[in-house]
């Protein structure tokens, strides 16, 4: 049987399994199984827990449960809240400083955490009946909070970074360094658009209030003290110096990622322990059950997906696929815009985990031999990935929205977002005219990466 027909049955299979209700780890596994029983030698079949284990046993993976655990910490005490307090309190003065606040706060709650539902969870709980309060409009509160939420998987420590290190064999220190730019852009980008819909929704309800209609509470200014600010500070502090830590220790070479994450879930312990008094087992045990839950099933989606990778590979599946790609002789930025639009397409319906690791073989020979630099393709796939966590039919952050704010609409909150995933778009055309945006920090610190 050609490599085509193989390929074209095993992506039916594929599509069959995953769309049957599976769940994606198993769905992975199945496909493989299969696929080793009927086209490769018996004896593969004796050796799929000891190549699952093989593939899991990078020192680089160890790394996410315990920034999983950090996050956890960090998540399920009332971090969140305190930072999105201090940062309301000192950006009170800017047209729609507390829509800007919130974008502030779940970036920087994001480069603790490290997951996008964390942040969004963590952040939203406070923010939305907040943003609410204040007269932002439902759709608008929402956008922001599903929005500043993706940045969960772009900021340092990310998780979706780290299995692409994995799967790009790229320097996962590189990376991190090169998601700083791009993640401070998206930020400004998020503001930006705070302010100027701010400032809409701010005219519509002055005009309606001159017109006759009740004033609304957007129509209020609200003025803090410096005692106030000065105030807000004190428990914020010592999480933004271990995150400060954290980054120094890893970038500055004096602990690799796994030491790094270790450091960080310890003293991310001590100080929910010291601060919020959160040291009884019965306040431990919810941290530590939802870091081996993620955990188990990050773990069980790579390694099923790395077999899955595995056995396209002897079945020249991706190495065709790959050729086919560059043999199509398109310009390179054609193949980008082509490749990103597939990465768009499987955000409908895929998390960012398992689009890395499943299509990382097909699709990083052809972008190498076009002459893009992996390290600054990572960055801009995890940002149109982002987009994946907040446009139907899965959107993550949507439904997580949903859940922490059950009386907004799903169509409210889907209209809210979308200017946002515009925005990530709009980002990446300017990561492609300006590349240093991405490469400029990592080239300073690490020196200039050797093609």
């Amino acid at each position: 049987m050609s490599v085509l027909s193989i390929g074209i049955i095993f992506g039916i299979v594929t599509l069959i399994i995953m769309f049957s209700g599976i769940s994606i780890a198993f769905a992975l596994g199945i496909v493989a199984i299969i696929f080793m029983y009927f086209f490769m030698p018996a004896s593969s079949l004796d050796t799929v827990a000891q190549n699952v284990y093989e593939e899991m046993s990078s020192i680089t993976l160890m790394s996410i449960p315990l920034f999983i655990l950090k996050g956890a910490a960090i998540g399920r005490s009332r971090a969140g809240k305190d930072l999105y307090d201090a940062l309301h309190v000192w950006l009170g003065k800017i047209p729609g400083g507390l829509g800007v606040a919130n974008v502030f706060a779940c970036a920087l709650f994001a480069a603790m955490a490290g997951s996008s539902p964390a942040t969004c969870s963590a952040i939203g709980s406070a923010g939305i009946p907040e943003m609410r309060k204040r007269g932002y409009s439902a759709g608008f509160a929402a956008g922001i909070i599903a929005a500043g939420g993706t940045l969960g998987i772009l900021l340092p420590p990310s998780i979706t970074m780290i299995l692409y290190s994995v799967a790009a064999e790229q320097s996962l220190g590189r990376l991190f360094l090169a998601a700083i730019g791009p993640g401070v852009l998206l930020v400004i980008l998020f503001s930006i658009y705070t302010i100027i819909r701010f400032r809409s929704e701010y005219q519509k309800a002055h005009d309606a209030y001159s017109a006759g209609a009740p004033s609304s509470p957007i129509l209020e200014r609200h003025n803090y003290t410096m005692q106030q600010k000065i105030s807000a500070l004190p428990r914020v502090l010592p999480f933004l110096v271990l995150l400060i830590g954290v980054m120094v220790a890893l970038y500055g070479g004096y602990a690799t990622p796994a030491e790094t994450a270790g450091l960080g879930a310890v003293f991310a312990f001590i100080l929910i322990a010291v601060i919020y008094r959160m040291w009884r087992f019965k306040d431990l045990y919810p941290l530590l059950d939802v870091t081996i839950r993620e955990s188990a099933m990050l773990m069980f989606i790579i390694g099923m997906s790395l077999l899955f990778a595995n056995v396209m590979s002897y079945l020249h599946l991706s190495q065709s696929a790959a050729q086919a790609i560059v043999d199509l002789n398109a310009s390179r930025w054609v193949l980008l815009a082509a490749i990103l639009l597939m990465v768009i397409v499987l955000g409908f319906f895929l998390p960012p985990v398992s689009i890395i690791l499943m299509t990382a073989p097909i699709l990083l020979p052809p972008l190498r031999a076009a002459g893009f630099d992996l390290v600054w393709f990572g960055v801009v796939m995890t940002i149109v990935m982002e987009t994946g966590l907040i446009h139907p039919p899965v959107g993550l952050n949507i439904f997580v929205i949903k859940n922490i704010a059950p009386d907004i609409s799903l169509h409210d909150i889907i209209y809210g977002v979308l200017p946002f995933v515009a925005i990530m778009l709009f980002s990446v055309v300017i990561l492609c005219v300006f590349p240093e945006i991405s490469t400029g920090l990592s080239d300073l610190v690490m020196g200039p990466k050797i093609v």
